[in-house]
């Protein structure tokens, strides 16, 4: 150890650490610093006795660096005074030093300075006034779409692909269903015929001398009043097999008469019956033209109907017309 380290009178040289600006301090000025250039080392006359100087008990002069440090904030550099100058290379005989003022230098408490306050810090990213401007961006993003479904669905209703005049746009079509409209049953229309185009046999002849039948002229067939006379119809279109009814339009004298009918070969058990349903007078043969049915099971296509008079018979009567009905009718 050298005496320069243990405080003792022997000077040794300055090291690289003194302070190169100890003139601007009292206790540099009256060590002898002085600026660079003068006589002794870097900022003292000549070499210095002793680097570690023993101050007085109530001496609050801070070391080198300690006066610096206490003005300074915490995140926030304080500008430093700095000491006037009387000239270059000279000090201010005027200036004093903070640690020579009385009460020593003020030591200056930690501030928290604000983020992106002054000094060139920039402010925080301030989340609360990003989180409302989120907030309204999506209000207003709501309030839209909820006024368009709300008037877009009014505009729908009124016509969504009217463009403008009322017309239909060139989009609008109308689609067939899926399933057409049925179309109604038309009616089947069964045959019909006048009496005189019938085939006739046993004595069965026309006549046309009684006033009052509908066939075509008023032509008729008469002569049926004996054993063994008939006609016989043959009818064709019958569209299928089934249920029928044979209507025979008549006349007869003021009595009732009776006779036989043959459904394709086969004789019916039930007769022919040809009361005298308009109710006219004995021989008043004009009074009694009227109509009576039959029903009968036909096959599809082509069938024979005979009405003829048989043993047992009466078959006083004039024949007009023969006509079918589908199913088992009463007219």
């Amino acid at each position: 150890m050298t005496p320069g380290n243990n405080g003792g009178n022997t000077p040794s040289a300055p090291q690289g650490d003194d302070d190169p600006f100890g003139y601007l301090y009292e206790d540099g000025q009256a060590a002898g610093a002085t600026p660079p250039g003068g006589g002794g080392g870097y900022g003292y006359p000549g070499p210095r006795s002793s680097y570690h100087h023993v101050r007085a008990v109530g001496d609050r002069r801070p070391a080198y660096g300690q006066a610096q440090a206490a003005q300074q904030t915490y995140g926030q550099q304080v500008p430093q005074q700095q000491p006037q100058q009387g000239g270059h290379g000279r000090p201010n005989p005027h200036y004093t030093a903070p640690e020579a003022q009385p009460g020593g230098a003020p030591v200056a408490s930690p501030q928290y300075a604000p983020a992106g306050g002054g000094g060139g810090r920039g402010r925080g990213p301030n989340t609360k006034g990003l989180l409302i401007a989120a907030i309204a961006v999506v209000a207003v993003v709501a309030i839209g779409i909820g006024a368009a479904m709300l008037f877009g669905g009014k505009d729908e209703d009124k016509g969504g692909d009217a463009q403008a005049g009322g017309k239909p746009s060139h989009a609008t079509s109308v689609e067939p269903s899926e399933k057409p409209a049925k179309k109604p049953k038309e009616k089947t229309e069964l045959p019909q015929t006048d009496a005189k185009a019938l085939k006739l046999e046993g004595g069965t002849t026309t006549a046309s001398d009684v006033p009052g039948a509908k066939s075509a002229g008023g032509v008729y067939v008469a002569g049926l009043d004996k054993p063994g006379a008939r006609v016989t119809w043959t009818v064709n279109g019958i569209p299928k097999d089934g249920a029928y009814t044979l209507f025979v339009g008549y006349g007869v004298p003021g009595e009732a008469a009776e006779t036989t009918l043959t459904v394709n070969g086969s004789q019916s058990e039930r007769k022919v019956n040809m009361d005298n349903f308009a109710r006219a007078e004995k021989g008043a043969w004009d009074k009694g033209w009227t109509k009576t049915y039959v029903y009968v099971e036909l096959s599809k296509g082509t069938n024979t109907l005979t009405v003829s008079c048989e043993d047992g018979d009466r078959c006083n009567a004039n024949l007009d017309q023969f006509w079918l009905k589908a199913g088992h009718v009463t007219g």
